[in-house]
């Protein structure tokens, strides 16, 4: 038995010793820049080698611990490559004159500072706050009222749940052209035959960044109600059972107890709803590319009346080629989102307790 774990714990240590340094070779060669053909199989060969001497190790004590990290190491890998290692560079290239291939110099905060000067980035800022504001509240409303509906003894309630999710599955780039062409012809005849006016809706900036709204609700208040559904679903009949014989009307029994039972639901839809408005992207390129006239914000006249910051960011880093700025302001949405994320949540969790 000791033979055996001596033997074990040999091999533990070869495919560690020699999984580490064909790893460390596969980075050098990468590093240096030497136009080698093998140093991916290097990589591959020696992060093989890491995993195999880590699940050979003969500890009883952290085996268990080290076969976890194992089978989680592609995940947090992953996650790491393409989310935390990207943050933490684009934090850095938002200090520098970074062009999307190289950097020659640092800048400081000149960026950061930067932005604020710029009337239309901070135009962006205020449209996309409004945005998220009147999204949050508009699409829970829709939401709830379709999920009251689609959870009534009403027949053919499975059709409407499916009707009303169906808009949610539909790419926001193709949902922007589709309803582009709906206010265009559709939305024009109807108000030149009613009210004699004969231009689209998003020929105005105010009137455009209503058609956005609109588009966004009918998109995503069918994902939302889903959500919903199941709130409402979870709160015990006996509960409601209870209520109608005590004589709670259907307006009573909706505030007093569903409601109230339902707070957490509330709590992930408003928080849902928070973070996808504020990253809308698709629906406001492909419907207005962010076009509209603001006479006059800041002492500038604007013509990005209804572009919001992932766009603005987007076009900063692509139409102008300006990355390092555009990283500057990429970071900054980043912050914002998540202080206003944390922020939802807490007041949401402390209106549960209440509640």
């Amino acid at each position: 038995m000791k033979e055996a774990s001596s033997i074990k714990r040999i091999v533990s240590f070869i495919c560690l010793i020699a999984g580490i340094g064909l790893f460390v070779w596969a980075m050098a060669l990468d590093f240096s820049g030497a136009d080698v053909k093998y140093r991916g199989w290097l990589f591959i060969l020696g992060v093989i080698g890491i995993i195999a001497g880590l699940y050979l190790f003969p500890t009883l004590k952290y085996h268990r611990t080290i076969i976890n990290i194992i089978f989680l190491f592609p995940l947090l890998f992953a996650f790491f490559i393409t989310v935390i290692l990207p943050m933490f560079l684009g934090l850095f290239y938002s200090f520098t004159d970074w062009n999307g291939i190289e950097y020659h110099n640092f800048v400081g905060v000149e960026n950061y500072a930067k932005m604020f000067r710029q009337p239309s980035f901070v135009w962006s800022i205020l449209i996309t706050a409004l945005f998220v504001v009147a999204n949050m509240i508009l699409v829970n409303l829709v939401a709830f009222l379709l999920a009251l509906l689609c959870t009534s003894k009403l027949k053919g309630m499975g059709f409407f749940r499916a009707a009303y999710f169906l808009p949610n599955l539909i790419g926001g780039i193709v949902l922007g052209y589709i309803w582009q062409f709906i206010f265009a012809n559709v939305v024009t005849m109807m108000t030149n035959s009613l009210f004699n006016v004969r231009h689209s809706m998003l020929a105005n900036t105010n009137t455009a960044f209503a058609g956005i709204v609109i588009v966004y609700i009918w998109q995503y208040a069918g994902y939302i109600m889903l959500i919903y559904i199941t709130g409402l679903n979870t709160v015990p009949g006996d509960v409601l059972e209870a209520a109608a014989i005590d004589g709670a009307n259907p307006v009573q029994t909706l505030f007093e107890i569903k409601i109230p039972m339902i707070a957490p639901t509330i709590t992930i839809c408003t928080f849902l709803t928070l973070t996808s408005a504020f990253k809308q992207f698709d629906v406001n390129l492909s419907l207005t590319n962010g076009a509209g006239a603001v006479p006059s914000f800041m002492g500038e006249f604007i013509t990005n009346g209804t572009e919001m910051l992932a766009l603005n960011i987007y076009s900063t880093a692509i139409t102008e080629r300006s990355y390092s700025y555009a990283q500057s302001k990429a970071f900054l949405f980043f912050v914002i989102l998540a202080c206003v994320s944390i922020i939802q949540v807490r007041i949401s969790n402390k209106k549960e307790v209440e509640l």
